[in-house]
């Protein structure tokens, strides 16, 4: 089966978690990504994996200039709707580093800080957008991001993002689900 145009096939190597781990592949086309997280049909924004290690994802994204969006709002797609992207590339990174074994987990963005917009919309850039996620800190249940989107080499914003994990299972006193 080929891919779709634009989208990279996927290969495999050795997850960073070492030796016996489960194989997970050095990138991933869109299908790829979708299969990893929750963000379906045209909700899941990014178009490739073109690396990953323990400690960062680097994404590709093309349909930011699609008129059909689905972010887009009154004719245009701002800059801030990269967050999004961005939370995607995370999402990502953490079903990645988890292996091809691990159950899925639930992530939830509960803060971004520290972001700048160096430019006001996505969607009158020409070709990729490169998104790009670094991993600061963490433990088993929260995660600090870095992140960047680009065109071109250009920064069109930048930030930092906590994620927590499997938020229900967080909370002693919530009712089990019947």
């Amino acid at each position: 089966m080929s891919a779709a145009p634009g989208r990279s096939q996927a290969s495999s190597h050795r997850s960073p978690q070492g030796e016996g781990a489960p194989v997970n592949p050095a990138t991933l086309n869109h299908e790829g990504i979708a299969a990893r997280i929750p963000h379906q049909g045209t909700m899941c924004l990014l178009d490739a994996v073109t690396e990953w290690s323990a400690d960062h994802v680097v994404c590709r994204a093309v349909g930011h200039a699609d008129p059909a969006h689905p972010l887009r709002a009154h004719g245009r797609l701002g800059a801030a709707n990269g967050i999004e992207y961005a939370a995607q590339a995370m999402a990502v990174h953490g079903a990645l580093v988890a292996g091809t074994e691990a159950a899925p987990r639930q992530g939830y963005l509960t803060s971004v800080r520290g972001v700048t917009l160096h430019a006001e919309r996505l969607d009158d850039l020409p070709g990729a957008l490169d998104v790009r996620a670094e991993r600061l800190s963490g433990d088993a249940s929260n995660v600090l991001y870095r992140f960047t989107v680009c065109h071109a080499g250009r920064c069109l914003l930048e930030g930092r993002a906590a994620v927590v994990l499997d938020a229900d299972s967080l909370n002693p006193n919530k009712d089990p689900q019947p």
